[in-house]
């Protein structure tokens, strides 16, 4: 079966064509196609296209939304003998409550879409744009699935997801933990157990997505038990903008000193905060590294972004303590596949949970940088989110 992955980002969409053959837990996935449409409802938006064992096309196109760029992938995959499309799969950041599972779209789902705008508005209405325009030009002859950053985290246990709030308010508008980037945290589990061998029902794992934006998760027999993102992408580890954890009452202080409003201050934790805001230059860890020697406020930023992760790991070191503490630790994302200072300085001192990190192994970024002896094993893993939702695709189908 063909699958076509969109992925809306907040100026991009992302797209790959991938084969899915076999059954069960068997399903193979090949790559034949992947592309790239950036900027979009920007000027200057570009297409990239590359097509396996071709060249790779690249040039302007206009792209004043994502319904646009949508048929932007759909004509290049036609143009290079690729339009032959037996599904697609759609990435969803906010699955609310409702979708738990990769879910099979309809009218009903894409109005229930709309409605949980509310939750992800930079995120939710791209895939919703993607999802219409996908629709209205390949019809109802080629089936759709949506497949759901928060559905990973719906196995979180009810103290892990509710918040101290009062009971009326928070089910009123449904204020609890959803969590995001579950697809990569999934990805980085099933990595883990094609690596060691271990049954899902028997993995006791610590997965953290370190990137632009950020999370940690806790992994109890194969489930999300706890997550540091909760109702919005905001909370948690320190990021790149977002500021993660804070005292939220920094929010009321800030809003009347400043003359704002609570809406202009959630917007400066998204955007204006985590290591640009600490730095006061820049949100990208490559040249905060390259900086820290001679800049104390790059070298603040590092070090602030390693122990905010390491408090988390020995948090959910103690979540896990019912199933004897965490197995392995994994590491996805750019930053946590790439920054073998960063993974150092995160585990520095994490002896005392059996992490025993080999140094040569680290600094070649390593499949796994932990010793053999180390009795909490670490991994690195390149997550690929397309292949999981291109198989979790089929699997809905079928």
């Amino acid at each position: 079966m063909r699958v076509l992955v969109f992925n809306c980002g907040s100026s991009t969409l992302k797209f790959e064509l991938m084969d899915v053959g076999g059954t069960g837990a068997s399903l193979a996935v090949t790559r034949l196609a992947d592309g790239l449409v950036d900027k979009v409802g920007a000027e200057g938006a570009t297409i990239e296209l590359r097509v396996k064992e071709g060249e790779q096309v690249s040039h302007e196109v206009a792209a004043g939304g994502y319904g646009e760029a949508a048929q932007l992938a759909l004509d290049a995959l036609h143009n290079a003998g690729l339009g032959d499309i037996d599904a697609i799969g759609h990435r969803v950041v906010h699955g609310g409550s409702r979708f738990v599972a990769p879910t099979r779209i309809d009218d009903e789902v894409i109005r229930a879409l709309d409605d949980l705008s509310e939750l992800a508005p930079l995120h939710n209405p791209p895939a919703v744009e993607g999802i219409r325009a996908a629709r209205k030009t390949l019809g109802p002859g080629v089936p759709m699935v949506a497949v759901f950053d928060t559905a990973f985290h719906s196995t979180l246990r009810v103290v892990a997801y509710t918040y101290a709030l009062p009971k009326d308010m928070a089910a009123k508008y449904g204020i609890r933990r959803y969590g995001f980037h579950g697809i990569a945290h999934e990805y980085m589990l099933e990595s883990y157990l094609g690596r060691s061998g271990t049954a899902r029902e028997q993995a006791n794992i610590i997965t953290l997505q370190l990137g632009n934006g950020c999370s940690a998760c806790a992994i109890r027999r194969g489930k999300s038990v706890d997550t540091s993102m909760g109702f919005t992408p905001l909370e948690g580890l320190v990021m790149g903008t977002r500021s993660g954890d804070i005292d939220a009452g920094i929010v009321g202080w800030l809003a009347g000193h400043e003359g704002a409003d609570a809406a202009t201050v959630v917007e400066w934790l998204n955007k204006r905060s985590g290591l640009l805001g600490v730095s006061g230059t820049t949100s990208d860890m490559r040249t905060l590294l390259a900086q820290r020697e001679s800049d104390p406020a790059a070298d603040l930023a590092v070090e602030l972004f390693c122990y905010r992760v390491r408090k988390y790991i020995g948090a959910y070191m103690a979540a896990l303590g019912d199933a004897g503490g965490a197995q392995a630790i994994i590491f996805g994302g750019g930053i946590g596949e790439h920054a073998a200072y960063v993974r150092e300085r995160i585990l520095a001192g994490m002896e005392w949970c059996g992490v025993e990190v080999d140094s040569r192994r680290n600094a070649a970024n390593d499949a796994r940088i932990s010793t053999d002896a180390s009795r909490c094993a670490v991994y690195v893993v390149g997550v690929e989110e397309a292949p999981l939702i291109a198989r979790q695709t089929v699997e809905c189908l079928r």
